[in-house]
């Protein structure tokens, strides 16, 4: 039995069942004029963990034309962070004195070891779930006598606001806050991925939120070296749906551009102040990503005028390479080589509730994503 619009959009996630229709019913013509561009199944690849999430409850994955093919990026802070780092984080945990403040998606999160922040903080760690950078600010001001550490992990979404907290801890005079920078830089990583023999990415959905701190102008090199098409999409089911289309134009016409679907929140200069927080407290350096190792200027560390607010540099944590859980395709799957069903421990010994690898312990990961909501 064939299946109506109104069933089809019966979520209210879709706030306009006709023009989701409407798309959807270009989207099928544009496929077929892409992919006889392309003379495969086309793909693109969304690089945000929102962007995923989005997909995924929406269901629109299950309306996509057969030739069109969405694939998850390295857009999930946790999931890019290196299995070494984990183990960095919680070594800090074991510090004695030591609060450790951090987003919820960190505590799951395994070392190489086995063991994860809930793990230590059940054993008597000091571990605390916050909000914002800010509140770990606070509690170092509440609590002078203690040392109390931000685990910093993410893109430039977050950079500029953990910048801010170092900023308010300096200018409070607070020697007992002190933050990781584990950030990673989102025009290395498309770099990475294009500059990969073997890839098979047609577009690039990309970022809002990152969009919206560096604008467009870093993304211009995917269209002019690589001639790979851009979209910046909002995140809304239909903003998705727009993008997708945009991209499936520029494709099929063979002309390349850098475009801005997410008008209404992103600029094309996008956010000059927290460009210039950014540039102040942290300086673009070497960043390990999970399953593709160290890379030159990947991502942010701290400048010589804040160092004195690097947790690693502080305790002295020591950086050790470590392997990926036995098993684990998150790396893969990061990197648009794999599928979360093309785990062998996806749904079985890896799921939300006893995860193995971060793409299915973050909110914002892949294999959470499809395991929820199906693919």
């Amino acid at each position: 039995m064939k299946t109506s619009a109104a069933e089809k959009f019966s979520s209210p996630l879709w706030r306009d069942r006709a023009l989701a229709a409407t798309a959807l019913a270009e989207m099928e013509t544009l496929t077929a004029r892409a992919a006889a561009k392309t003379g495969t199944t086309v793909n693109f690849m969304e690089v945000c963990g929102t962007h995923t999430m989005a997909i995924a409850a929406s269901g629109m994955r299950r309306l996509f034309p057969k030739g069109l093919r969405m694939l998850s990026g390295p857009g999930c802070p946790v999931c890019v962070t290196s299995q070494g780092d984990i183990d960095r984080v919680l070594a800090l945990a074991a510090v004695p004195g030591v609060i450790i403040t951090t987003f919820g998606d960190m505590l799951k999160v395994k070392g190489s070891g086995g063991r994860d922040l809930q793990a230590l903080r059940e054993a008597g760690a000091d571990v605390r779930v916050v909000y914002s950078p800010l509140d770990a600010v606070a509690l170092a001001a509440a609590e002078p006598a203690r040392q109390v550490v931000f685990i910093g992990v993410g893109f430039e979404t977050t950079a500029p606001v953990i910048a801010g907290a170092v900023v308010r801890a300096r200018k409070a005079g607070l020697k007992n806050f002190s933050s990781t920078a584990f950030f990673k830089l989102v025009p290395p990583a498309l770099e990475l991925l294009l500059s990969d023999p073997e890839n098979r990415i047609h577009g690039f959905m990309l970022p809002g939120h990152v969009s919206a701190i560096i604008g467009l102008a870093p993304y211009r090199f995917v269209t002019e070296k690589y001639k790979v098409p851009c979209v910046v999409t909002g995140f809304e089911p239909l903003d998705i749906l727009a993008g997708i289309n945009m991209l499936l134009k520029q494709l099929a016409a063979g002309r390349p551009v850098v475009e801005d679907e997410y008008f209404r929140a992103v600029r094309a200069e996008g956010n000059p102040a927290a460009q210039k927080l950014m540039a102040e407290v942290f300086t673009v350096s070497a960043a390990s990503w999970r399953a593709i190792g160290t890379l030159k200027a990947t991502g942010l560390s701290f400048s010589k005028a804040y160092s004195s607010f690097d947790a690693i540099k502080r305790f002295r944590i020591p950086y050790s390479d470590a392997p990926e859980p036995r098993g684990c395709l998150c790396g893969k799957i990061l990197l648009g080589k794999a599928l979360p069903p093309d785990c062998p421990l996806f749904g079985k010994r890896c799921t939300p509730s006893s995860a193995v690898g971060p793409c299915m312990v973050s909110s914002e990961g892949a294999c959470a994503a499809w395991f929820k909501y199906g693919g």
